[in-house]
């Protein structure tokens, strides 16, 4: 990628694209992306870093949205099992296939109310038994004809069922088995699309830290959070992508209807090798009490992945993990694996993010519906561009979302579709081999072009894709010297991030550029570490790089809930 002062130099001098996007997330991207494959160049800023908002913030999966089924949402589900489909071969470095495992209560409970949703007569969720839950994987599967990524779906009885995962509550009747996939860095992800989209079209820049303001004199006015300079720009179309920021986004255009209504959900990561050797490569996927859909897996040998809540919130910036929903998550798991006897001291990382859903009024949570919108505002006032608002929108079907408002684009634009999206591979899965055996030769490719250790291949290849062959050929030129705490990853690999990928604050490295977060290892010493590489390659004076480890660390400990002492966890037995 071009440094950030090449991308701002382009947006001064006016050598960017006059179609502005607002919002660094993963729809605001993937509209940047699709523009730029058709040579459309655009210019897309946050007032953030790149995924730092709600895209940072899912459960990490890719997945069909099996529970929509039960709201009616047949062309939601069918697009969320194409687009999984689809970034299983597109981003096979990121997005992994997922065995999940639904227990079922009863045989035949909630059959009637299920009826009732369906119908559109009940709007909020219930009960759902094994017959409701064999009825909607039959839908689900035949939504997958097409690429046939993954096995179909089984029931597996009670006695297999505690055979295999001893954890698992008595009380399950029978367990209903299929596969959806994950997203091992959804951020990460996203940064690649940026990196594409600027690749593929020149006058494509996307800019983290950049505020819109507002207009004057029908030019939008930037504002760069860095240094808090302004750049007054002329665009012919804005695309608004702020997800649960859009309101204050468009009451800076001039708009004030209030189109969110969100809901918050929170996340967390326990420390825990008992229940991630229980669940091995399986996800449960499970009921509530009170019929919301929580979710466990493991994300490596020692650490879970708990979530989700589902609480209206009116604040897009509430996004700390309250005490009370922490609660709610050890006491819902304990419903489904009841020895589970989880604790605070369990907790390596907790997140949260504001859905940006719909604005309504009463009803539960969970049946508002996932599906976006897109709203279009023509030119008022000082401002003479017209407005696209997105609305809504789902991590796993944005590229379709994307390819909706891209189409819309064009047409205002009057230019035409060159090219479709569906099948341009993602960033480091470009090349990426689609087997075992290719893989491995993948890694002795690095072994012996960079001298790196076959085992710090596998890591590379595992964290970047085909651009590992990249980062190798900086290690091998600049050394790859272990970070004490945080021995997976090197002081030059950090060196390397810090150079391509437009690294401005300490949190970029910590929360998004890396893993470290959810591998347990964001300890204070972990940051200061890290800061100390940034400070030499980023030109910080002692103390820029004090503020940002103050910050950086308060941030893990207050939003995050990250222990102080973090990092170099052993390795379970």
């Amino acid at each position: 990628m071009q440094t950030r002062a090449d991308v701002l130099e382009k947006l001064r001098s006016g050598e960017s694209g006059d179609v502005l996007i607002v919002g660094g997330g993963i729809n605001g991207v993937g509209v940047f992306r699709d523009l730029a494959a058709q040579g459309v160049a655009a210019t897309l800023v946050d007032m953030a870093d790149f995924s730092s908002g709600t895209s940072a913030a899912p459960s990490r999966l890719i997945h069909g949205g099996i529970r929509y089924l039960e709201q009616g949402e047949f062309k939601l589900v069918r697009e969320s099992v194409e687009e999984r489909d689809r970034l299983l071969l597109n981003a096979p470095h990121q997005v992994k296939p997922l065995k999940v495992w639904v227990p079922a209560l009863s045989w035949a409970g909630g059959t009637v109310q299920a009826a009732l949703r369906f119908m559109r007569l009940v709007k909020d969720p219930g009960p759902k038994g094994a017959l409701i839950l064999k009825f909607g994987l039959a839908f689900f599967d035949s939504f997958s004809w097409q690429h046939r990524s993954m096995p179909k779906h089984r029931l597996i009885r009670r006695e297999e069922a505690l055979r295999t995962m001893p954890g698992l509550t008595g009380d399950t009747r029978i367990v209903a088995e299929y596969y959806d996939a994950k997203i091992e860095s959804p951020e990460r992800l996203t940064l690649e699309l940026v990196a594409d989209a600027e690749k593929d079209c020149a006058g494509s820049i996307g800019i983290n830290y950049m505020k819109l303001d507002g207009f004057a004199n029908g030019e939008a006015v930037l504002r760069d959070v860095v240094d808090g300079s302004t750049i007054k720009r002329r665009f012919r179309l804005i695309v608004n992508c702020a997800g649960a920021w859009i309101d204050s986004v468009d009451a800076n255009l001039g708009i004030n209807e209030g189109l969110v209504g969100g809901t918050r959900g929170s996340h967390l990561v326990l420390a825990r090798p008992d229940l991630a050797g229980s669940l091995g490569e399986t996800m449960l996927y499970f009921e509530t009490p009170d019929h919301r859909a929580c979710l466990i897996y493991a994300l490596d040998a020692g650490h879970v992945l708990l979530g989700t809540t589902d609480l209206r919130t009116e604040k897009p910036d509430d996004r700390d993990t309250t005490d009370a929903e922490i609660d709610y998550l050890f006491d819902v798991l304990r419903s489904v694996m009841p020895q589970s006897n989880c604790k605070r001291e369990d907790i390596t990382f907790a997140y949260a993010g504001v859905r940006p859903l719909p604005h309504t009024s009463g009803g539960a949570s969970g049946a508002i519906s996932r599906d976006h919108v897109l709203k279009v505002y023509e030119p008022a006032g000082d401002r003479e561009a017209p407005v696209l608002t997105l609305i809504g929108g789902k991590w796993t079907t944005y590229r379709a979302c994307a390819e909706q408002i891209a189409d819309a684009v064009l047409t205002r634009l009057k230019l035409p579709r060159k090219i479709k999206t569906e099948s341009i591979p993602i960033g480091g899965g470009v090349g990426y081999p689609r087997d075992a055996k290719g893989i491995a030769l993948l890694h002795a490719g690095i072994v012996q072009s960079s001298g790196v250790s076959r085992e710090r291949a596998a890591v590379l290849v595992e964290r970047y894709g085909t651009i590992a062959k990249t980062v190798a050929a900086w290690l091998k030129a600049e050394g790859d010297t272990p970070l004490v705490h945080a021995p997976l990853y090197s002081r030059e690999e950090i060196a390397w991030i810090a150079h391509n990928e437009r690294v401005v604050r300490l949190e970029d490295v910590i929360l998004r550029r890396s893993l470290m977060g959810f591998e347990g290892l964001a300890g204070e010493a972990t940051v200061r570490e890290v800061a100390e590489v940034l400070e030499h390659e980023l030109g910080w004076d002692a103390a820029l790089r004090e503020a940002e480890i103050a910050s950086t660390v308060q941030l893990l400990h207050t939003r995050h809930r990250t222990p102080a002492r973090a990092g170099v966890p052993p390795i379970p037995a």
